[in-house]
């Protein structure tokens, strides 16, 4: 997964009225946190932040962060990001700075890769699962996590034991836990059907 590059600046204020006068100015409030280091309260540009969260790996990205001091050149990963529960802007970021040699934990999107025997036949594909936790190294974190469900009957799931992933990465979720049902019809889409 490629790096991306996000300025920082130092902010001294504190508080609720001063991440609201950065945030009319199109910076979003931010902390930086990690092993051995204490937490940083910095500022990030809006625009820039968007840019470097953008495509598919989204938050998973390595983020170089620039700026004056001994934040510059370390390596983060967006830790949390809070979105306005209405207007879906950014509200805060938490910024985990990383070590590239030890692993870590993140939550990857599950990308269904082909189309199942099942639907196929008249069945409906109900995704259970939209990521997969993971852990391993930085450079080793994948943009998505493929699943083929091209086998799959109906009546028939796919369960994260089932996953085949590449070497490095090891799944922190629950084994027995369903990714993706393929389902029958219901009654009511079979009664529409003949009524047709």
């Amino acid at each position: 997964m490629e790096q991306r590059i996000l300025t920082i600046e130092a902010r001294d204020s504190l508080g609720k009225n001063a991440c609201r006068r950065l945030r009319v100015n199109a910076k979003i409030p931010a902390v930086v946190y990690g092993k051995g280091m204490e937490s940083v309260a910095v500022s990030v540009d809006r625009k820039e932040l968007e840019s470097a969260i953008a495509g598919e790996g989204g938050i998973n990205h390595l983020i170089t962060l620039k700026g004056e001091g001994p934040l510059d050149g370390n390596v983060v990963i967006v830790a949390d990001l809070t979105r306005h529960c209405l207007k879906d802007r950014m509200l805060h970021v938490d910024l985990h700075k990383i070590n590239l040699q030890e692993n870590v934990k993140v939550k990857v999107p599950v990308s269904i890769t082909t189309i199942a025997k099942g639907i196929k036949d008249g069945g409906i594909q109900d995704l259970v699962m939209h990521e997969i936790e993971i852990e391993c190294l930085p450079g080793q974190i994948p943009e998505h996590v493929e699943v083929d469900v091209s086998g799959l009957e109906i009546g028939e799931s796919l369960h994260v034991s089932d996953l085949i992933l590449p070497s490095g990465l090891k799944v922190l979720d629950d084994p027995s836990a369903t990714i993706v049902n393929i389902l029958g019809k219901t009654k009511e889409a079979e009664e529409v059907v003949e009524a047709e």
